[in-house]
């Protein structure tokens, strides 16, 4: 084989490891999509409540524009979370290529840069679940 051929193997052979964070890369998104969407639902809901006064407010307005203070907050931590792993898997990306060509091997950082955007996702996840337990728990039923 020639020293060309075997280039286009080895950079074949990168893209296929490149594949899977690309599809994290895109249920990120999809569900950074999602975490905007219930965001901006919650500032209008609260701009509608805001629109009255302070002194003419109900109690349950201000209650309820506390606990959509509170979600906004949770939905920021899950938004800012989420968006640093999708950076760190671009970053890893980026690593396996620039590994490839500059013939160093990458699997420590690689491995190292994985981690730390799992655990970015985890706690983006739970900041999640947090702010729909805030949405939930507003909901009741009334016999």
């Amino acid at each position: 084989m020639t020293t060309a051929s075997t280039d286009v193997i080895t950079l074949a052979h990168v893209i296929q490891q490149a594949v899977a964070p690309v599809f994290l890369l895109t249920g990120i998104g999809a569900f950074l999509s999602v975490l905007t969407s219930r965001l901006g639902r919650v500032i209008d809901r609260f701009r509608v409540l805001d629109i009255e006064p302070k002194d003419r407010r109900l109690p349950s307005q201000d209650s309820e524009m506390r606990i959509l203070h509170r979600r906004s907050r949770w939905i920021h931590w899950s938004i800012t979370l989420c968006t640093l792993c999708a950076l760190l898997i671009c970053i890893v990306i980026a690593a396996l290529f620039v590994g490839s060509e500059s013939g160093h091997d990458p699997s420590r950082i690689i491995a190292i840069l994985f981690i730390v955007a799992m655990l970015m996702l985890i706690a983006g996840l739970c900041c999640f679940l947090r702010e729909i337990a805030l949405a939930t728990g507003v909901i009741s039923l009334e016999e």
